[in-house]
């Protein structure tokens, strides 16, 4: 269901790896709960997340919900064709959907991330 090459937050969010910066996206999980989205208001590039703080916003017909941050570091790059195509998320959220690259500040933050087995089993039981 999830990509074995990534690590998850517990608050739906994906990263992988490159080096020292990571991509990061909101999960499947999260984009099916979501709905249809509508707009994304994505962090400003040079701009600095905490692991755990709320990075971009995501408005679908649904609800808005929080991007958390699933590292700190400093935002190096967004994806801008989610400006004028938010629905790309709901395509394709470990791929085109991708939201930022985030230059971490501690790479060991890594560590704290699920892996694809364990988010399964954290989704399987919030499910629940």
């Amino acid at each position: 269901m999830n990509p074995d090459d990534l690590r998850y937050h517990k608050e739906h969010t994906w990263v992988k790896v490159s080096g020292n910066k990571v991509t990061m996206g909101i999960t499947e999980y999260a984009q099916d709960a979501l709905g249809d989205i509508v707009y994304i208001d994505l962090p400003e590039v040079e701009s600095t997340v905490d692991a755990g703080t709320e990075m971009a916003e995501i408005e679908s017909t649904k609800a808005t919900s929080s991007v958390i941050a699933p590292v700190s570091g400093t935002v190096v790059e967004v994806n801008e064709k989610l400006a004028d195509s938010p629905e790309i998320i709901n395509e394709d959220p470990y791929g085109k959907g991708w939201i930022a690259v985030i230059e971490m500040e501690d790479e060991s933050e890594i560590d704290d991330l699920l892996d694809a087995g364990d988010y399964d089993k954290y989704i399987e039981e919030e499910a629940k």
